[in-house]
This record gives C-alpha cells, sequence and structure tokens, in this order.
C-alpha cells in the first residue's frame, strides 16, 4: 500500500500526491501553526500560502501585476492593471482553502456579488469574482491612499479629524444596510483614507446578507478578535448592531490611539469584550466631547439590544455632537454601579407558617429582578437571606453586606387575598427612602411586584438602559397558581440535600402542569438535577439526561433566560465536559445577569479546568463580592486556591470560611486537601475526619484519605481504606469512582486504578474535570503511564 498525507484539519488520509484534502477541501501543502497555550485561535489565519505572483505576471489572462499591497488572513492583494478595461484595480487572491470548499466558494460568490451591488461614494466599488486556475479572486477599485491603521500608527487623531472619517464610515455602512449587506469586520485597516474621494470602506469578505444562511463552518468564529461583538466572539448569531459595535471600537481607538479591549493574546482580548469594560473615552482625553462620548458608550453595549437601532441613528448623535461641549472626566469609580441594595426576605404574616416560601419567593423575585440592571449592584439572595431573624439594625446590615439601601417587607395571605407591604431605607441614616402597602387579590402579584421594582429604581434614582425597563417587567407565566408552586421549588432549590432537591423537583413539575410553557420552571428543573449530579447526591450519568432536557426546553421558550444559561454552563463542564459549550454558556449568562454570583463562581472552576488560574481566583472573588456570606464560595474559594497550587492563599480563605460556618462539609474537604499539599498529615486527616461525619457526598473524604495515608507512610491503612471503598461502591453506587482510582494509584496498582478511571468516565464523575489539577499530588509512576496521557486526550484535556 502506497504512503498517504494525513490532512491537518480533518485528519482524514489522502492520497501521497494529493494537494487539497478529499474530505475537507483544505490545503496538504502547510500544516497551521498551533496556538501556543493549545487554545484554537479566534481569528481565520492564512494558512494556505498564495502563490508568488512577479511584477508583469499576466493572471487570469487579464490583470497584469503591479506588486503584492497587502496580506492578511483571508488572502493577499496586488496592485494591478485591467488591460482589458485599462484601469488600476486591486486584486485579492483568496487561499486555496476556501477556493476549494464548495460551501465557501458559494458563500464567497454571493457575499461579493452583493457587496459589488454596493454603490455608494464611502465603499470600495467591487468589479468582479471569478475563478482561474481553482483559484478565486476578487478584482475591486484601487485607491491611492493610506490604510486607517497606519494613519493611526503615526498618532491619535485630533478630534475633528476623527469625527470627520467617523461620519464618512457611518453613512457608507449605512448604505450597506440598507440594501442588506453587513460587514461583519469593519476595524483601521479596513479604511482607506483616500488621497482624493475621501474615505473607502474596504474588504467586504466577510460580509453576510441580512437573513441570509451563513454558509462558514458553523463553530468557526469570524472576523478580527479585538472589533468583534459579544455576540460575534461567542458564536452566537448577529445582525447589523455588530457593526456598530465594530464602528464604536474603531472610532474609540482612533481618539484613544488604542482599542478599548486590550490582552496579551487573544483568549485575554475575548474575556475582556465579553466581561470587561472599556476605560471611558473621557478618562483618557481631557477634550473629548459629551456628545461623542455619549456614542460611543452606546455603541460598546454588550447587550445588542442597548446599541444603537441603526446607522441612521447613529449618524444624527454624531452630526450633532458638539465640539465645544466638553465631557466630565469619570470619577476613579465610574465604571461600578452608582449604588447598592439588599433585599431582605420578606415576613411571613400569615396564619399559616407554611407561607414562608411564598414571602421568600417575592423577595427573591423582586430580587432577581433587580438584579438585570447592569448600573445596581444587587445583593446575592444567600447573604441577604443569611440575616433573616437575626433583628440586626439596618445600619449593621448596610455594614455586613456593603449596601447603601436595604428593602424589606412582609407578606399577608389568606385565601386569594394578599397584603404586602414595602419599605426601602437608607442605611447611613435610617431614614425611609419610599414605602407602599398592596391590598390586591392573587392574580395581582405580579403588578404588585413591577410596581416596587419601579419604585425602587425611583428612589434610588439609577438610570435605566435602553432595554432595561422591559427586562424589569418581564415574566415567563401569567399564571399565579403556576407562579405559586414555582415559589415552592426555589425555597427548596435554595436548601441543598437530596430531600429538598426532590421537592423543588415536585413543585418545579406542578407549576409546569399548570403552565407547559413556563421557562423558569423548566430552568428551575434543570438547576435541581444538574445540581444533584454535581453534588454526587445522585448518579451524575443519571442527571445528564435530565438536566439537559430541561434546560433545553427552558431556552427554547425564553433564550434569553440567565438562569438557564447558567444551568447549561454547568451540565457542559461538570457532566458533559464540553468546554466550549460550558464557556459559551457561562459567558452568556454573566452577558444576560453580571450579577449571577453562581455563575461567576462556577466559571471559576471551568477556568481552573481550562489552566487559566489568574481569571480562575477573579471569578471567585468576583462571587463572594456578590454574595460575601455564601459558606459554599469560601470553600470554594479555598478549594480554587489550592487547586492553583496557591496553598498558603487557600489556608487563609479556609480561615475566612470557618468564621462563615464551620459546619461546612466542603470547607472541610478543601481544608484537609489544602494541608496534605502542605505536608500537614495530622491536619489534613482531622479535616476529612470531620468531612465523613458530616457529609453525604460517598468516597471524597476517603480517596484522599487513602493518598495521606500513603504519603504519611502507613500503606497498611491506605490499603484497608482503599477495600473499604471498594466494598462500599457494591451497596452504594454514588461512591465516586474517580476517588477508589486516586487511592490505588497511590498505591501503585495502576491496572486498578485506570480501571476506576475509566468506570468514572462511564458514570460521568464530576471530578474528572479536575483531574489534571489531582494528577499533581499523585506518584510519578502514574502519571507517567501512557494510560493517563490517553486519557486526558479523551478528556480533551491535553493541553
Amino acid at each position: 500500500m502506497g504512503k498517504s498525507l494525513k490532512c491537518p484539519k480533518c485528519h482524514s488520509e489522502n492520497p501521497e500526491n494529493s494537494r487539497f484534502c478529499n474530505d475537507c477541501g483544505s490545503s496538504l501543502d502547510v500544516k497551521a501553526a498551533p496556538d501556543p497555550k493549545g487554545q484554537p485561535s479566534l481569528t481565520k489565519t492564512l494558512e494556505t500560502p498564495i502563490p508568488p505572483l512577479k511584477k508583469g505576471t499576466l493572471f487570469a489572462n487579464r490583470y497584469k501585476i503591479g506588486g503584492e499591497i497587502g496580506r492578511g488572513g483571508m488572502g493577499v492583494v496586488f496592485k494591478a492593471e485591467d488591460t482589458k478595461l485599462k484601469r488600476t484595480v486591486a486584486l485579492k487572491l483568496l487561499p486555496f482553502e476556501q477556493s476549494q470548499s464548495p460551501e465557501a466558494k458559494k458563500r464567497f460568490m454571493r457575499e461579493a456579488q452583493a457587496a459589488a451591488a454596493l454603490d455608494h461614494t464611502h465603499i470600495c466599488t467591487v468589479y468582479e469574482v471569478e475563478e482561474h486556475d481553482g483559484q478565486m479572486y476578487i478584482a475591486m477599485a484601487y485607491i491611492d491612499g493610506m490604510s486607517l491603521k497606519a494613519r493611526i500608527v503615526q498618532k491619535p487623531l485630533k478630534i475633528k479629524e476623527a469625527l470627520d472619517i467617523a461620519l464618512q464610515v457611518a453613512e457608507g455602512l449605512g448604505e450597506a444596510h440598507r440594501k442588506g449587506v453587513i460587514h461583519r469586520d469593519i476595524k483601521p485597516a479596513n479604511i482607506m483614507l483616500a488621497t482624493r474621494g475621501g474615505v473607502k470602506i474596504m474588504d467586504f469578505g466577510l460580509a453576510r446578507m441580512a437573513g441570509a444562511i451563513d454558509l462558514t463552518r458553523t463553530d468557526a468564529v469570524m472576523g478580527t478578535v479585538a472589533y468583534m461583538s459579544p455576540e460575534q466572539v461567542l458564536g452566537q448569531k448577529v445582525d447589523h448592531r455588530t457593526d456598530i459595535w465594530s464602528f464604536g471600537c474603531m472610532v474609540y481607538e482612533m481618539l484613544a490611539g488604542q482599542g478599548p479591549f486590550q490582552g496579551g493574546h487573544e483568549q485575554a482580548v475575548f474575556q475582556a469584550i465579553v466581561h470587561g469594560e472599556p476605560e471611558p473615552i473621557a478618562a483618557l482625553m481631557s477634550d473629548i466631547p459629551a456628545g461623542l462620548a455619549g456614542v460611543l458608550e452606546q455603541c460598546l453595549q454588550k447587550n445588542a439590544l442597548n446599541r444603537y437601532l441603526d446607522f441612521q441613528a447613529l449618524l444624527q448623535d454624531l452630526k450633532a455632537v458638539d465640539l465645544r461641549d466638553v465631557a466630565s472626566a469619570p470619577a476613579p469609580s465610574s465604571h461600578k454601579p452608582s449604588t447598592s441594595i439588599a433585599v431582605l426576605p420578606f415576613t411571613n404574616m400569615s396564619p399559616d407558617k407554611e407561607q414562608d416560601y411564598f414571602a421568600e419567593g417575592i423577595a427573591e423575585e423582586l430580587l432577581n429582578a433587580l438584579a438585570r440592571i447592569h448600573d445596581l449592584r444587587v445583593m446575592a439572595r444567600t447573604s441577604a437571606f443569611a440575616l433573616k431573624g437575626m433583628n440586626l439594625d439596618i445600619r449593621e446590615i448596610g455594614r455586613r453586606l456593603d449596601v447603601k439601601a436595604v428593602l424589606e417587607g412582609s407578606v399577608r395571605k389568606a385565601g386569594n387575598r394578599l397584603r404586602v407591604t414595602a419599605q426601602l431605607i437608607n442605611v447611613e441614616d435610617g431614614f425611609h427612602l419610599w414605602s407602599d402597602r398592596y391590598d390586591r387579590d392573587m392574580a395581582d402579584i405580579f403588578a404588585i411586584q413591577d410596581e416596587i421594582t419601579a419604585a425602587i429604581v425611583d428612589s434610588l434614582k439609577v438610570t435605566l438602559k435602553v432595554g432595561e425597563k422591559t427586562a424589569l417587567r418581564k415574566r415567563s407565566t401569567d399564571d399565579p397558581e403556576a407562579y405559586n408552586l414555582y415559589l415552592k421549588g426555589l425555597y427548596f432549590l435554595a436548601r441543598p440535600s437530596p430531600d429538598s432537591y426532590e421537592k423543588a423537583v415536585g413543585f418545579f413539575r406542578a407549576a409546569i402542569d399548570k403552565d407547559p410553557h413556563f421557562a423558569q420552571a423548566y430552568a428551575g428543573m434543570g438547576q435541581v438535577f444538574a445540581f444533584l449530579g454535581a453534588f454526587n447526591f445522585a448518579p451524575p450519568a443519571e442527571m445528564l439526561p435530565k438536566a439537559k432536557a430541561a434546560i433545553e426546553k427552558a431556552l427554547s421558550l425564553d433564550e434569553n433566560l440567565s438562569e438557564a444559561h447558567s444551568a447549561a454552563g454547568m451540565v457542559a463542564h461538570w457532566l458533559e465536559w464540553d468546554w466550549e459549550a460550558a464557556a459559551r454558556s457561562y459567558d452568556r449568562a454573566l452577558a444576560l445577569n453580571p450579577g449571577d454570583a453562581m455563575a461567576h463562581a462556577n466559571r471559576g472552576w471551568f477556568l481552573v479546568t481550562m489552566n487559566r488560574y489568574d481569571e480562575a481566583v477573579r471569578e471567585i472573588k468576583k462571587a463572594l463580592e456578590l454574595d460575601p456570606l455564601m459558606p459554599l464560595y469560601y470553600a470554594w474559594s479555598v478549594g480554587i486556591h489550592m487547586s492553583v497550587a496557591r496553598t498558603d492563599e487557600a489556608l487563609q480563605e479556609l480561615a475566612r470560611a470557618m468564621e462563615i460556618d464551620p459546619n461546612f462539609v466542603l470547607t472541610h474537604y478543601f481544608a484537609g486537601y489544602s494541608y496534605m499539599r502542605k505536608g500537614l498529615w495530622d491536619e489534613a486527616i482531622d479535616g476529612l475526619e470531620r468531612m465523613k461525619r458530616l457529609t453525604v457526598i460517598p468516597g471524597w473524604a476517603e480517596g484522599v484519605l487513602a493518598g495521606i495515608y500513603y504519603l504519611k507512610g502507613d500503606h497498611k491503612k491506605a490499603e484497608q481504606v482503599l477495600e473499604e471503598m471498594i466494598e462500599q461502591k457494591k451497596t452504594i453506587k454514588e461512591t465516586s469512582s474517580f476517588y477508589i482510582g486516586m487511592a490505588a494509584g497511590f498505591l501503585d496498582r495502576l491496572d486498578l486504578a485506570f480501571e476506576f478511571l475509566d468506570k468514572a468516565y462511564e458514570e460521568r464523575d464530576i471530578m474528572l474535570a479536575l483531574i489534571h489539577t489531582h494528577a499533581a499530588i499523585w506518584p510519578s509512576s502514574m502519571s507517567a503511564d501512557p494510560r493517563y496521557k490517553a486519557f486526558l486526550a479523551k478528556m480533551k484535556l491535553d493541553f
């Protein structure tokens, strides 16, 4: 059998003399260079070199090459003479990979044809799109001048010059959008400053017709990272507002000399775009007009709904910019919310004490609604509700939770009649900012909540962004009975235990029976199943399909439901090990609700899995900032610091965790692990034995204890623990196979270790998401075993 060539893209075998892959059309000449961190590149690279064309060469029997004038990810541009029409053109040759792919060829032809139909002063004219000897090319007008990128490199533009360029680009893009063409790659390199004729928008190579099916690969992220919108880098559907975001990035760079989102590498820029906030332009320029600063702020809204509706509206604001009206420099903390609030659990005044769930539920729904406001920091549920029944002074509550205002209230429910009271109190002086009482029917509960949130926003003088007013009034059901059942489900969801979770599922199901289109109830059920699997309260492999089905149903009913995206992130990360899906879900959840402490905390663990340690630590700190009395996050902070080899910091976090809740199970688990990594055997054993007495999670403490006994030199005790775990597994199937494998590895019983690791894989044991952090303390014989490397590859953690 003759030799064959393996495709660097799809890994299929091809005949030895092949130039292109028979399956995917990729070039077989040059392999793509891997990203140094093992991450997929976010930008399209020129994987196949364009053949050199010497000056004077006649290309396609028509174009006389004058020389190369540009090179980028989507091809090479030559200056050429059209010998038929006797005019100078810019000739762009596309990579062979795109030229050989039927789908890419269709796309380029269709979109280039769309761009060719554009006839505007500020858009470069496309003359033709053709193919010659298997090489696709685009012929367009040649612009004599320099790119905006080159102009910015010289020095930042003066405000009047930048405004003039921005107006011309906005006019050109406005015309493209009116014709249904979205550019998708607006950046300074694609804007030419012509010697004569003003500004020209170039390179519609990534353009797409609005509403058309995108023929590029569905998992491809197209464009230039620093100018991509959040929805673009997340691989979501984009519309014309992605160009508005990119336009804002470009104008910002014209003025500041740097883009609004910085980073040392593409992944860092990716994170900055999705989660970071740019430095306000007024902080960088003392003479920026207020109107222009306002335009940039609205262009760079992460939620596309909050950006300009179209370029017509944007142009009106640009034309109205008064160069004499200089914006005030923002205070250093201007990027933070202007005020903060804690919503305390409402007091149940009903004769029936079982109505506690209803009082808590109303407060939680108010809290969740307010959390959607970006200019308001809302204390998370756990911390706010932890003070229930303490009878603390309002000033003390404000000090403990670090908030400026507190909302408290009461609920009396008798039959279908409600009495709800609420009062908003200023922490600093204890005075009421607002209060009211509502005597209504149960059917009016939604209207009551809307009125309370509106009163809070008004009293705190919070400015709502476009779309936030609608978000405050958004609800998943109009059925009061279904809503009542949903509140009961939330009540038990907030009390982690197998029994509570079983009750939560029952109430969510009952709510769905009343209203089959109740998206939040489906999301709640998905969260329960995800937590049951993640905390090992039930077999993860059994919980995975249940959680996925509920979450997918929730998102089919409401794709902007943040709690559903957060739960989807948990499932993809801990149970499916689909790292790309987990990243998208966590990012989407936090884009919709930046105050979601659980999403931040879970994303912290995800970043540990991805070996992005500094970011992981920042995420758990953000979760604690939002929810400073949550025992779980303190325990996770110990665990994350320990997992990223910051053991001393982990023990510092342990002291804080013990102050919050000395009996929290996971705190003792991570304490034992942290002491183990410090070589403090007795302290480690003490912490893990405490966990065993408190826990309903079988196997976790035992697996680490076996390792400690082995490292301490007590091999007989380690062997005893391992045998006990194997016996326990026969009757308690939730016993962690991962930790049995870990214990066997310490004892150098490698066949047994990998047998149980394979079993853990079948069972979807969540600890496999952190296998490489555990491996840091394993015997070298296990880590060096080829089966370990193969296992990492199977988990897609071999980076």
